[in-house]
């Protein structure tokens, strides 16, 4: 740990320095902490991890179709609840 007269020889070069100004109350009263930046925004609707057992056909076919497979899936899933839910209604 510096001394207390190191300390305000740093304080006094960075004061000097132009690229290392001190931030402003303002800036600092703006600051977010970096945890609440991380990662992907919460959806409104989140999925749900289940577990699920699919036929070997069904799996080869997703995923030989590349990056995206398990969303692809979900999308024929969607579609299929869609048209079920439309006859239903008839």
């Amino acid at each position: 740990m510096p001394s207390i007269a190191e300390d305000r020889e740093i304080t006094k070069a960075a004061k000097a320095d132009p690229d290392a100004q001190p931030l402003t109350a303002n800036q600092l009263k703006a600051m977010v902490p970096l945890r609440t930046l991380r990662g992907r925004p919460k959806s409104e609707n989140p999925k749900q991890l289940v577990s699920v057992r699919y036929s070997q056909e069904v799996l080869a076919y997703f995923r030989s179709t590349g990056e995206g497979w398990q969303a692809r899936m979900d999308s024929v899933l969607k579609e299929y609840v869609t048209k079920q839910s439309r006859r239903a209604q008839k």
